[in-house]
C-alpha cells in the first residue's frame, strides 16, 4: 500500500530514502507509479535493509529498463544470470576500479536509462559512492553558455574501460583494441524523455571531445562543465550499509566510487542495468 511508502529527501541537490518496500516482493500497480514519479524528482533513490535475490533484482529493475549484460562483459556475471554484473573485492582479488566520475557505459548508441546496485558485502565506513545532478549542473550555466552548448555533440569512447582492463591490480577481462566499438557522438546537452528537463550529458571518464573539436580545443570547456556538475552543494554522498539497494538516472546524474579500501576489506556488489524503457 502506498500508505507505508515513506520518501525522505536525502540532500537539496538528489537523493531520497525510500523505505516501507520489500524488493523481493513484486511492486503492485498501486505503488509504481507512485515510486517512478520519486525516481524522477530525486534522481537516486536508496531502500534500505534488503535481501534481494537476483531474479527479484532483475525484476524491479525491468521496471525502468530492460536489462542487459554489459557490452563489454568487462566482469563476471551471477551464474545464471547474466545481466547480473559482480562487483568484487577481497583478498587475492582487487576489484576493478570506478574511482572517476562517470555515467554508466555513455559509449555506447544507447547507453543505460538506469543503474541498480545492491550491497552484499561492505568495508564498514569505506567505500562510498557520490552522486551528481546533472540537470542542477545545466541549470547553473549561464544563458550564454547554454546557448552556446544548444547545438554540441561530444564524442563517447570505450577506450578508457580497455586501459583500465589492462591494470595489473584489476579483476577486470583483459579487452582487446579490436573490441573497443568506434565513439559515439551524443548531444551534450540531453533533454529527459520523461521528466522533460535539460541535463547535461558529458563525463570525465568516457567523453574524449565534442564532435568537430579538437581533444585539446574541447578541454576547456569539458573541464568547466565537469567542475560546474561536481561542486560540493551539487552532491550526495552514499555511505553504504550491507542489504542497501540504490537505484539512480544515468541520464541525469554521474557518479564516482571512493576508492578508500584495499583488497584485505571484501565488498560485493551486485549491479543491473535497465535499457530503453523511455516512458
Amino acid at each position: 500500500m502506498t500508505k507505508d511508502l515513506c520518501v525522505t529527501p536525502l540532500c537539496p541537490a538528489l537523493g531520497a530514502r525510500v523505505e516501507g518496500l520489500q524488493l523481493n516482493e513484486p511492486i503492485t500497480a498501486e505503488v509504481l507509479p507512485v515510486l517512478r514519479q520519486a525516481f524522477l524528482e530525486h534522481v537516486v533513490l536508496v531502500f534500505p535493509r534488503q535481501d534481494l535475490e537476483p531474479d527479484s533484482q532483475i525484476a524491479f529493475t525491468e521496471h525502468f529498463g530492460a536489462v542487459r549484460s554489459h557490452p563489454l562483459n568487462t566482469r563476471r556475471h551471477l551464474e545464471g544470470h547474466p545481466g547480473v554484473l559482480v562487483l568484487e573485492n577481497r583478498p587475492g582479488q582487487r576489484g576493478a576500479r570506478n574511482d572517476y566520475w562517470h555515467s554508466d557505459i555513455s559509449h555506447m548508441t544507447d547507453p543505460p536509462n538506469v543503474t541498480v546496485l545492491h550491497a552484499r558485502t561492505v568495508p564498514k565506513g569505506r567505500g562510498d559512492t557520490m552522486f551528481c545532478n546533472m540537470y542542477r549542473a545545466y541549470d547553473g550555466l549561464s544563458a550564454g553558455m547554454k546557448a552556446a552548448l544548444g547545438e554540441l555533440r561530444a564524442l563517447h569512447s570505450g577506450a578508457a574501460t580497455m586501459r583500465r582492463s589492462l591494470d595489473e591490480s584489476t579483476d577486470a577481462r583483459r579487452l582487446d583494441p579490436g573490441e573497443i566499438p568506434a565513439p559515439t557522438s551524443h548531444p551534450v546537452v540531453r533533454t529527459h524523455p520523461e521528466s522533460g528537463r535539460p541535463a547535461l550529458f558529458v563525463n570525465p571518464h568516457f567523453t574524449t571531445q565534442f564532435e568537430g573539436l579538437t581533444h585539446e580545443e574541447s578541454a576547456p570547456w569539458l573541464n568547466m562543465l565537469y567542475a560546474a556538475a561536481t561542486r560540493p552543494e551539487n552532491i550526495y554522498r552514499h555511505g553504504w550499509s550491507e542489504g542497501d539497494v540504490v537505484i539512480w538516472d544515468n541520464r541525469c546524474a554521474m557518479h564516482y566510487a571512493v576508492r578508500d579500501y584495499d583488497e584485505s576489506m571484501p565488498r560485493l556488489m551486485h549491479r543491473t542495468t535497465g535499457f530503453g524503457l523511455e516512458a
